[in-house]
Protein backbone atom coordinates (compact mmCIF):
# COMPACT_ATOMS: atom_id res chain seq x y z
CA UNK A 1 0.00 0.00 0.00
CA UNK A 2 1.13 3.52 -0.81
CA UNK A 3 -0.24 6.28 1.43
CA UNK A 4 0.44 9.82 0.26
CA UNK A 5 -0.66 13.45 0.17
CA UNK A 6 0.22 15.83 -2.64
CA UNK A 7 -0.88 19.31 -3.66
CA UNK A 8 1.18 19.77 -6.82
CA UNK A 9 1.32 16.22 -8.16
CA UNK A 10 5.12 16.08 -7.83
CA UNK A 11 5.07 13.47 -5.08
CA UNK A 12 2.69 11.21 -7.04
CA UNK A 13 5.09 11.40 -10.02
CA UNK A 14 7.95 10.37 -7.72
CA UNK A 15 5.90 7.46 -6.39
CA UNK A 16 5.02 6.33 -9.92
CA UNK A 17 8.65 6.40 -11.08
CA UNK A 18 9.94 4.61 -7.98
CA UNK A 19 7.35 1.86 -8.38
CA UNK A 20 7.19 1.61 -12.18
CA UNK A 21 9.49 -1.47 -12.24
CA UNK A 22 7.37 -3.08 -9.50
CA UNK A 23 4.15 -2.84 -11.51
CA UNK A 24 3.06 -6.29 -12.61
CA UNK A 25 5.13 -7.97 -9.91
CA UNK A 26 3.05 -6.84 -6.94
CA UNK A 27 -0.48 -5.68 -6.24
CA UNK A 28 -0.29 -1.98 -5.30
CA UNK A 29 -3.06 -0.12 -3.49
CA UNK A 30 -2.89 3.70 -3.49
CA UNK A 31 -4.46 5.65 -0.65
CA UNK A 32 -4.47 9.42 -1.14
CA UNK A 33 -4.99 11.41 2.06
CA UNK A 34 -7.68 14.06 1.59
CA UNK A 35 -8.20 16.84 4.17
CA UNK A 36 -11.78 17.56 5.20
CA UNK A 37 -11.04 21.24 4.62
CA UNK A 38 -8.63 21.38 1.64
CA UNK A 39 -5.45 23.40 1.86
CA UNK A 40 -5.21 26.00 -0.91
CA UNK A 41 -2.82 25.83 -3.83
CA UNK A 42 -1.40 28.21 -4.74
CA UNK A 43 -1.25 29.54 -1.21
CA UNK A 44 -1.75 33.13 -0.15
CA UNK A 45 1.09 34.37 2.06
CA UNK A 46 -1.17 34.61 5.09
CA UNK A 47 -2.67 31.13 4.67
CA UNK A 48 0.73 29.53 4.10
CA UNK A 49 2.38 30.92 7.21
CA UNK A 50 -0.81 30.60 9.26
CA UNK A 51 -0.53 26.81 8.75
CA UNK A 52 2.79 26.73 10.60
CA UNK A 53 1.71 26.62 14.28
CA UNK A 54 -0.58 23.60 14.04
CA UNK A 55 1.93 21.84 11.76
CA UNK A 56 4.79 22.29 14.22
CA UNK A 57 2.64 21.49 17.27
CA UNK A 58 1.24 18.33 15.66
CA UNK A 59 -2.38 19.53 15.75
CA UNK A 60 -3.48 18.99 12.15
CA UNK A 61 -6.89 19.60 10.63
CA UNK A 62 -8.94 16.46 10.03
CA UNK A 63 -8.85 14.14 7.03
CA UNK A 64 -11.62 12.29 5.22
CA UNK A 65 -12.18 8.59 5.98
CA UNK A 66 -9.81 6.24 4.21
CA UNK A 67 -11.07 4.25 1.24
CA UNK A 68 -9.03 1.20 2.24
CA UNK A 69 -10.27 -1.25 4.88
CA UNK A 70 -8.08 -0.68 7.98
CA UNK A 71 -8.17 -4.44 8.65
CA UNK A 72 -6.72 -5.31 5.23
CA UNK A 73 -3.25 -6.88 5.27
CA UNK A 74 -0.35 -5.39 3.31
CA UNK A 75 3.13 -6.89 3.07
CA UNK A 76 4.68 -3.42 2.79
CA UNK A 77 3.54 0.17 3.24
CA UNK A 78 5.16 3.16 1.55
CA UNK A 79 4.47 6.39 3.45
CA UNK A 80 5.09 9.19 0.95
CA UNK A 81 5.08 12.73 2.30
CA UNK A 82 6.58 16.20 2.21
CA UNK A 83 7.82 18.31 5.15
CA UNK A 84 6.09 21.52 6.14
CA UNK A 85 7.95 23.80 8.57
CA UNK A 86 10.38 21.05 9.72
CA UNK A 87 7.43 18.70 10.37
CA UNK A 88 5.41 16.20 8.34
CA UNK A 89 2.64 17.96 6.41
CA UNK A 90 -0.61 18.29 8.31
CA UNK A 91 -2.57 15.67 6.30
CA UNK A 92 0.18 13.08 6.84
CA UNK A 93 0.40 13.91 10.55
CA UNK A 94 -3.38 13.55 10.79
CA UNK A 95 -3.19 10.12 9.16
CA UNK A 96 -0.35 8.96 11.41
CA UNK A 97 -2.31 10.06 14.50
CA UNK A 98 -5.49 8.27 13.40
CA UNK A 99 -6.83 4.96 14.75
CA UNK A 100 -6.98 3.70 11.15
CA UNK A 101 -3.23 4.20 10.74
CA UNK A 102 -2.61 2.28 13.96
CA UNK A 103 -4.66 -0.65 12.66
CA UNK A 104 -3.14 -0.57 9.18
CA UNK A 105 0.51 -0.12 10.14
CA UNK A 106 0.94 -2.02 13.39
CA UNK A 107 3.62 -4.65 12.90
CA UNK A 108 4.05 -3.70 9.23
CA UNK A 109 7.31 -2.80 7.44
CA UNK A 110 7.20 0.81 6.24
CA UNK A 111 9.33 2.75 3.77
CA UNK A 112 9.21 6.54 3.97
CA UNK A 113 9.48 8.39 0.65
CA UNK A 114 10.02 12.15 0.69
CA UNK A 115 9.97 14.75 -2.05
CA UNK A 116 10.99 18.18 -0.76
CA UNK A 117 13.11 21.30 -1.03
CA UNK A 118 15.92 20.29 1.32
CA UNK A 119 15.03 20.49 5.02
CA UNK A 120 13.61 17.10 6.02
CA UNK A 121 15.54 15.82 9.07
CA UNK A 122 13.18 16.99 11.82
CA UNK A 123 10.11 15.97 9.83
CA UNK A 124 11.54 12.49 9.48
CA UNK A 125 12.32 12.31 13.19
CA UNK A 126 8.69 13.15 14.00
CA UNK A 127 7.51 10.59 11.47
CA UNK A 128 9.78 7.96 13.05
CA UNK A 129 8.14 8.72 16.41
CA UNK A 130 4.64 8.41 14.99
CA UNK A 131 5.53 5.08 13.36
CA UNK A 132 7.19 3.75 16.50
CA UNK A 133 4.18 4.82 18.56
CA UNK A 134 1.80 2.69 16.51
CA UNK A 135 4.13 -0.29 16.33
CA UNK A 136 5.19 0.03 12.68
CA UNK A 137 8.70 -0.97 11.58
CA UNK A 138 10.59 1.61 9.52
CA UNK A 139 12.72 -0.44 7.11
CA UNK A 140 13.77 2.13 4.52
CA UNK A 141 13.93 5.81 3.65
CA UNK A 142 14.20 7.50 0.27
CA UNK A 143 14.63 11.27 0.05
CA UNK A 144 14.50 13.21 -3.20
CA UNK A 145 15.38 16.89 -2.77
CA UNK A 146 15.83 20.02 -4.82
CA UNK A 147 19.62 20.12 -5.24
CA UNK A 148 19.77 23.81 -6.12
CA UNK A 149 21.63 26.10 -3.67
CA UNK A 150 19.58 26.91 -0.57
CA UNK A 151 18.67 30.49 -1.46
CA UNK A 152 17.91 29.58 -5.08
CA UNK A 153 15.54 26.79 -4.04
CA UNK A 154 13.91 29.12 -1.50
CA UNK A 155 13.08 31.66 -4.20
CA UNK A 156 11.76 29.07 -6.66
CA UNK A 157 9.66 27.22 -4.07
CA UNK A 158 8.08 30.45 -2.79
CA UNK A 159 7.15 31.34 -6.37
CA UNK A 160 5.69 27.85 -6.90
CA UNK A 161 3.66 27.78 -3.67
CA UNK A 162 2.55 31.42 -3.95
CA UNK A 163 1.88 31.74 -7.67
CA UNK A 164 1.61 28.14 -8.85
CA UNK A 165 4.50 28.66 -11.28
CA UNK A 166 7.03 25.83 -11.38
CA UNK A 167 8.84 26.71 -14.63
CA UNK A 168 12.30 28.25 -14.96
CA UNK A 169 12.50 32.05 -15.01
CA UNK A 170 15.33 34.57 -15.47
CA UNK A 171 18.44 32.80 -14.14
CA UNK A 172 16.47 30.46 -11.89
CA UNK A 173 15.81 26.77 -12.61
CA UNK A 174 12.40 25.08 -12.35
CA UNK A 175 11.13 24.67 -8.79
CA UNK A 176 11.07 21.36 -6.98
CA UNK A 177 12.95 18.10 -7.31
CA UNK A 178 14.97 18.06 -10.53
CA UNK A 179 13.43 16.03 -13.36
CA UNK A 180 16.57 13.91 -13.66
CA UNK A 181 16.21 12.83 -10.02
CA UNK A 182 12.59 11.82 -10.56
CA UNK A 183 13.28 9.90 -13.77
CA UNK A 184 16.15 7.97 -12.19
CA UNK A 185 14.26 7.06 -9.02
CA UNK A 186 13.17 3.72 -10.48
CA UNK A 187 16.57 2.36 -9.40
CA UNK A 188 15.13 1.88 -5.91
CA UNK A 189 12.56 -0.64 -7.13
CA UNK A 190 14.91 -3.64 -7.40
CA UNK A 191 15.80 -3.94 -3.69
CA UNK A 192 12.21 -3.14 -2.70
CA UNK A 193 10.86 -5.89 -4.92
CA UNK A 194 13.51 -8.35 -3.71
CA UNK A 195 12.64 -7.63 -0.07
CA UNK A 196 8.95 -8.07 -0.87
CA UNK A 197 9.46 -11.38 -2.61
CA UNK A 198 11.67 -12.74 0.15
CA UNK A 199 9.74 -11.05 2.97
CA UNK A 200 13.11 -10.00 4.38
CA UNK A 201 13.46 -6.28 5.11
CA UNK A 202 16.43 -6.23 7.49
CA UNK A 203 18.96 -5.18 4.83
CA UNK A 204 16.63 -3.11 2.66
CA UNK A 205 17.69 0.31 3.90
CA UNK A 206 21.37 -0.62 3.57
CA UNK A 207 20.69 -1.57 -0.06
CA UNK A 208 18.76 1.64 -0.68
CA UNK A 209 21.60 3.72 0.79
CA UNK A 210 24.00 2.02 -1.61
CA UNK A 211 21.85 3.51 -4.38
CA UNK A 212 22.06 7.00 -2.81
CA UNK A 213 18.55 6.98 -1.38
CA UNK A 214 19.61 9.58 1.20
CA UNK A 215 22.27 12.21 0.51
CA UNK A 216 23.00 14.45 3.46
CA UNK A 217 25.37 17.39 3.81
CA UNK A 218 26.48 18.24 7.38
CA UNK A 219 25.37 21.85 6.90
CA UNK A 220 21.75 20.71 6.80
CA UNK A 221 22.06 19.30 10.33
CA UNK A 222 23.43 22.62 11.58
CA UNK A 223 20.70 24.60 9.77
CA UNK A 224 17.86 22.48 11.11
CA UNK A 225 19.27 22.45 14.64
CA UNK A 226 19.27 26.25 14.53
CA UNK A 227 15.66 26.33 13.33
CA UNK A 228 13.97 23.86 15.70
CA UNK A 229 13.75 26.09 18.77
CA UNK A 230 12.55 29.24 16.96
CA UNK A 231 9.88 27.26 15.10
CA UNK A 232 8.49 25.90 18.37
CA UNK A 233 8.62 29.37 19.95
CA UNK A 234 6.72 31.02 17.09
CA UNK A 235 4.21 28.16 16.92
CA UNK A 236 3.29 28.62 20.58
CA UNK A 237 3.43 32.42 20.34
CA UNK A 238 1.00 32.53 17.40
CA UNK A 239 -1.37 29.79 18.61
CA UNK A 240 -1.75 31.59 21.96
CA UNK A 241 -3.93 34.07 20.04
CA UNK A 242 -6.37 31.48 18.72
CA UNK A 243 -6.72 28.80 16.06
CA UNK A 244 -6.12 28.84 12.30
CA UNK A 245 -7.54 31.90 10.59
CA UNK A 246 -8.31 33.70 13.85
CA UNK A 247 -8.17 37.46 13.32
CA UNK A 248 -6.37 37.90 16.65
CA UNK A 249 -3.29 36.07 15.47
CA UNK A 250 -2.88 37.63 12.03
CA UNK A 251 -0.41 40.25 13.28
CA UNK A 252 1.78 37.58 14.86
CA UNK A 253 1.67 35.48 11.67
CA UNK A 254 2.81 38.51 9.63
CA UNK A 255 5.58 39.20 12.13
CA UNK A 256 6.74 35.57 11.91
CA UNK A 257 6.72 35.64 8.09
CA UNK A 258 8.91 38.75 7.97
CA UNK A 259 11.36 37.41 10.55
CA UNK A 260 11.65 34.02 8.83
CA UNK A 261 12.19 35.36 5.32
CA UNK A 262 14.81 37.77 6.64
CA UNK A 263 16.54 35.12 8.75
CA UNK A 264 17.04 32.48 6.03
CA UNK A 265 19.40 34.49 3.79
CA UNK A 266 21.18 35.85 6.88
CA UNK A 267 21.62 32.41 8.46
CA UNK A 268 22.74 30.57 5.32
CA UNK A 269 26.32 31.93 5.33
CA UNK A 270 26.45 31.49 9.10
CA UNK A 271 25.43 27.85 8.95
CA UNK A 272 28.00 27.22 6.22
CA UNK A 273 30.71 28.58 8.51
CA UNK A 274 29.23 26.80 11.55
CA UNK A 275 29.18 23.43 9.76
CA UNK A 276 32.78 24.00 8.66
CA UNK A 277 33.79 24.75 12.27
CA UNK A 278 31.93 21.68 13.51
CA UNK A 279 33.68 19.55 10.94
CA UNK A 280 36.95 21.03 12.13
CA UNK A 281 36.41 20.75 15.89
CA UNK A 282 33.61 18.21 16.31
CA UNK A 283 34.08 16.04 13.26
CA UNK A 284 33.39 12.78 15.09
CA UNK A 285 30.06 13.98 16.53
CA UNK A 286 28.90 15.49 13.23
CA UNK A 287 29.85 12.35 11.33
CA UNK A 288 27.86 10.32 13.87
CA UNK A 289 24.89 12.63 13.34
CA UNK A 290 25.12 12.25 9.56
CA UNK A 291 25.14 8.45 9.94
CA UNK A 292 22.19 8.59 12.33
CA UNK A 293 19.99 10.84 10.19
CA UNK A 294 20.69 8.77 7.10
CA UNK A 295 19.44 5.69 8.97
CA UNK A 296 16.04 4.43 10.07
CA UNK A 297 16.61 4.01 13.81
CA UNK A 298 15.02 6.39 16.33
CA UNK A 299 17.24 8.15 18.83
CA UNK A 300 14.71 9.37 21.38
CA UNK A 301 16.96 12.03 22.88
CA UNK A 302 17.09 14.03 19.66
CA UNK A 303 13.67 15.68 19.89
CA UNK A 304 10.99 16.56 22.33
Amino acid sequence: MVVYFTQTGQLRRIIDHVLAPVQGNAVITYEEIVPVQPFPFPWSKQEFFDAMPETVLGKPRGIQPLKVNPEEHFDLVIMAYQPWFLSPSQPVAAFLQSPEAARLLKGKPVITLLGCRNMWLNAQEKTKKYLAGIGAHLVGNIVLVDKSPNLVSLITILRWTGKGKKDAFFIFPPAGVQEKEILESGRFAAPILQALEQQQFDRLHEQLLALDSVELKPGLIVLENRGRGPFRFWARFISAKGGPGDERRKGRVTMYRIVLLAAIPLLTPFTTIASWLQLLFSRKQLEQDVTYYKGVQLRESIHS
